[in-house]
């Protein structure tokens, strides 16, 4: 069993705002032991590694604070901002 979930929170869509799988800001997906569904497989692919050290309380030596920080989709163009935030269980 894990000591965290992590929650991704859609932020910021950047270049004309528009995500081309369909996500929204404030679209929001929670990650336990599955990945969450309805999360573009890219972003999916994006996401994984952080979320897995962030669930086994992993920490990001370039971040002040690894419980909240952001990670982007590959989209070059318009890349999805997400927040990931580590929360207790």
């Amino acid at each position: 069993m894990y000591k965290y979930k992590i929650i991704a929170t859609i932020v910021e869509i950047r270049g004309d705002g528009v995500c081309s799988y369909g996500h929204k800001v404030g679209d929001s997906f929670e990650f336990s032991a599955i990945s969450p569904a309805g999360l573009c497989q890219f972003a999916y692919d994006s996401l994984r590694s952080a979320v897995a050290a962030l669930l086994y309380g992993g920490q990001f030596p370039w971040a002040d604070n690894s419980d909240v920080t952001t990670w982007a989709c590959p989209d070059p163009e318009r890349p999805v901002i997400f927040e990931l935030r580590r929360v207790p269980v």
